[in-house]
């Protein structure tokens, strides 16, 4: 059965270089992307917007309308059209360690609550699977009520009649040039194929169907072998064979997510009373979660040496040699000024500082190495890459500081190459994008390599074939 995508909050098309990779390794057009919704709100220009139009041209229909403005026929004219699957990283920012706590908002911020129109799309689609993705500390939102929005989300997906895996996965860990780690969700509607054999397997090792439990029975063995070695996670990035240990204990935590009444008395409830533990790797199955921390079984990573062949290759193939020396001298630092002020920022340093009302402390911070290396994978993009940061990637090359070229960033991401450089109008105008919007594209995107990867084993999971091991 092939799968007909609706990709939301699609930037520049991270999750649909995913699932079309995917595609290529499987040898079939399994994932058919055939909407994809990209706004920004904050934005004059829609820059991203016009890259996907320009790159993937009438293969879908591009909606470039703020998605709390979608009504809801448009949902329901995608559901006649047989989409079952929904993609997105949804905006980050109200979880991201970028903002401080004094300020952070989490689900209530002014982009967290885009989660919300998720769960309007899918009420209205109810598709088979969603795929989501967004940053760890997600998992650990708001600081003053640790996992209270995670919660929340569960539980919304929960009354929708869907079940939740989750991993937080570094794409370092498991063969990408950077390390950038994410929260990813892989979300079954509790009648897919795949969710009763879930279910079946629990009956076929003595216990009652999930869904029929009156009191919250847990083994975590059963549980734990799902998660280290049944599910899709575990299945594709695999795990070591136990959980962490925090000295003797085992470190897991199950819990109800809380009882389930009235949908907005349900999800107020766990908002307001939700206390708990959530930790890198889940499920969440008719309303309650088994989570467990787990590390990978690590596969050697791309360095971002490699990534500085492919893409001078990729330059000298079309453009020559002498041109590409031409060009890397636009990314040399050669002022003194930026070259002192990054040795600053990347040094240590111990600064006094003053709250508002009087009260002096040191600030700390300790030291990076003088450089990046080309030895090692790279260390994650932010969206100010390219500017004069400490999280800037600074590159020492053939007797040069410099920046990240463009193409270098986009392979980070494992984007293909050039694919953000030009973008299209409404009037159908192509124009060269500026370096700046294509790091800033980059910082905002996800590894798509991870998305590959999960779509291929959503490709074996639901196959007829594959069952679960007891």
């Amino acid at each position: 059965m092939k799968l007909k995508v609706f990709s939301m909050f699609d930037g520049v098309g991270g999750f649909i270089h995913g699932l079309n990779n995917a595609n290529e390794a499987i040898g079939e057009e399994l994932f058919d992307v055939i909407y994809s919704n990209q706004f920004e709100p904050s934005r004059k220009s829609q820059d991203a917007y016009e890259v996907g139009m320009q790159y993937f041209g009438n293969k879908m229909e591009h909606i470039p309308t703020d998605i709390m403005k979608v009504e809801d026929c448009k949902f329901e004219e995608m559901r006649d059209n047989n989409v079952n699957m929904i993609v997105g990283g949804f905006p980050c920012q109200d979880y991201s360690v970028a903002r401080s706590k004094k300020n952070e908002q989490g689900i209530e911020g002014k982009k967290g609550v885009l989660f919300w129109e998720i769960i309007r799309v899918t009420s209205i689609i109810k598709p088979d699977y969603l795929i989501l993705e967004n940053v760890d500390r997600l998992l650990k939102s708001p600081s003053n009520q640790r996992g209270r929005d995670f919660a929340v989300m569960l539980g919304a997906f929960n009354n929708l009649g869907y079940s939740v895996e989750w991993r937080v996965i570094n794409a370092a860990d498991y063969g990408r040039a950077q390390k950038r780690r994410r929260v990813f969700f892989f979300i079954y509607r509790n009648n897919t194929e795949w969710a009763k054999k879930v279910d079946l397997r629990f009956e076929q090792n003595g216990i009652e169907s999930l869904q029929s439990m009156k009191t919250p029975i847990w083994d975590s063995k059963r549980y734990d072998d799902y998660l280290l070695r049944n599910g899709l996670f575990a299945r594709q990035f695999p795990v070591e064979s136990v959980p962490k240990q925090d000295g003797k204990k085992i470190r897991h935590y199950s819990a109800w997510l809380g009882k389930e009444t009235k949908y907005d008395e349900y999800v107020l409830n766990i908002s307001e009373n939700f206390t708990g533990t959530i930790w890198n790797t889940g499920v969440m199955r008719h309303g309650r979660y088994y989570t467990i921390d787990t590390t990978p079984i690590f596969e050697p990573a791309m360095s971002l040496g490699e990534v500085k062949t492919l893409a001078k290759n990729f330059y000298i193939k079309n453009n020559g040699e002498e041109a590409y020396k031409t060009y890397i001298k636009k990314y040399w630092i050669t002022d003194e000024a930026k070259l002192a002020k990054f040795n600053y920022l990347r040094g240590p340093k111990k600064i006094e500082r003053t709250t508002e009302d009087g009260h002096k402390w040191m600030y700390s911070e300790g030291g990076m190495s003088p450089y990046d290396s080309f030895n090692s994978p790279a260390r994650t993009m932010l969206t100010s890459e390219g500017s004069v940061n400490r999280s800037t990637h600074f590159l020492f090359d053939d007797g040069h500081y410099r920046l990240l070229t463009p193409n270098e960033a986009e392979l980070l991401q494992d984007f293909p190459l050039d694919s953000t450089r030009w973008k299209m109008d409404k009037e159908g105008n192509v124009f060269e994008v500026s370096d700046r919007m294509r790091y800033f594209f980059m910082g905002n995107a996800l590894v798509t390599g991870i998305v590959k990867r999960i779509a291929q084993e959503i490709k074996i999971i639901t196959s007829e074939s594959v069952t679960l091991e007891i």
